[in-house]
């Protein structure tokens, strides 16, 4: 099975999706199922995982019920305040959904020390409790921190989302490597090829740009632990679908098609019990 990893929907508000400024005015509109099962369709996707893109309980509740609806959403990665004192209340809620796989909060956004404040700590730790995924999206910056966090909780399933977004546009790669490769070291975290060419240069990148960097993830985390994400619709920005499918697809061809297989699907199927 085929699974794109990571995906959006939404339908556009500039007051809820704030994070698209005026750069971004080719996703300033609805992307919505219908749209996207023809993308799938055209490129042999046989499903994906749609990912909350707005911190609230509204994305997610929009999010379930796109799942619900459309039967190639096999599963969501929504949004729950994980440091409320009424968290557990919330997981217990949303995980009578069979859709619901896991969270993800913007810690991109946060400011330094985020992750390891005890509020969301706790929130962590009652997602293992739940058999629930968190998806991890932050800056190179970020990265030691995060390896703190994955560190504290290793019967925690994490996925890191697009590589941490490594400065690809600046060709920097010595630090975060550095970083990668130090997380890759827990067992218990995967990583997302996702969201790459929204880090390089938008409109004159090439191939080769992405190569160091998905060497040092796959001699990171090996084939076991890496999944195919578009980050559809905000791959837009920089390049087509086919065109983020088959930087991937390109890199892992000289592979078995068993480790093939586990990259474009199977990881993920695993991973978010799909």
């Amino acid at each position: 099975m085929r699974i794109d990893s990571h995906q959006h929907f939404w339908r556009y508000d500039p007051v809820r999706y704030s994070w698209i400024d005026n750069s971004m005015q080719k996703i300033a509109k609805d992307f919505l199922p219908d749209e996207l099962l023809r993308v799938l369709e055209e490129n042999r996707m046989d499903g994906c995982v749609a990912v909350q893109a707005e911190q609230s309980e509204a994305e997610t509740d929009f999010l379930l019920d796109i799942a619900q609806k459309n039967s190639f959403v096999k599963g969501v990665v929504g949004w729950v305040d994980l440091r409320s004192d009424h968290l557990r209340e919330r997981l217990e809620f949303y995980s009578n959904n069979p859709f619901f796989k896991g969270v993800r909060h913007i810690v991109q956004a946060e400011k330094e020390g985020f992750m390891m404040e005890e509020a969301f700590l706790s929130g962590i730790r009652q997602l293992r409790e739940f058999d629930l995924t968190y998806d991890i999206l932050i800056f190179p910056r970020q990265l030691k921190e995060a390896n703190e966090l994955v560190a504290r909780n290793p019967d925690q399933a994490f996925v890191l989302d697009h590589l941490a977004k490594p400065y690809i546009k600046d060709k920097k790669i010595e630090d975060w490597a550095t970083d990668i490769k130090a997380l890759a070291n827990h067992g218990n975290v995967l990583c997302k090829l996702s969201g790459m060419v929204t880090e390089a240069d938008w409109n004159h990148w090439n191939t080769e740009d992405f190569e160091t960097y998905l060497s040092v993830v796959f001699d990171a985390f090996g084939e076991d632990r890496l999944m195919f994400g578009s980050d559809w619709p905000v791959c837009l920005l920089a390049a087509s679908y086919p065109h983020v499918l088959r930087i991937v697809e390109n890199f892992i061809q000289a592979l078995s098609p068993t480790a093939q297989e586990k990259i474009m699907g199977l990881n993920a199927q695993k991973f978010y019990n799909l």
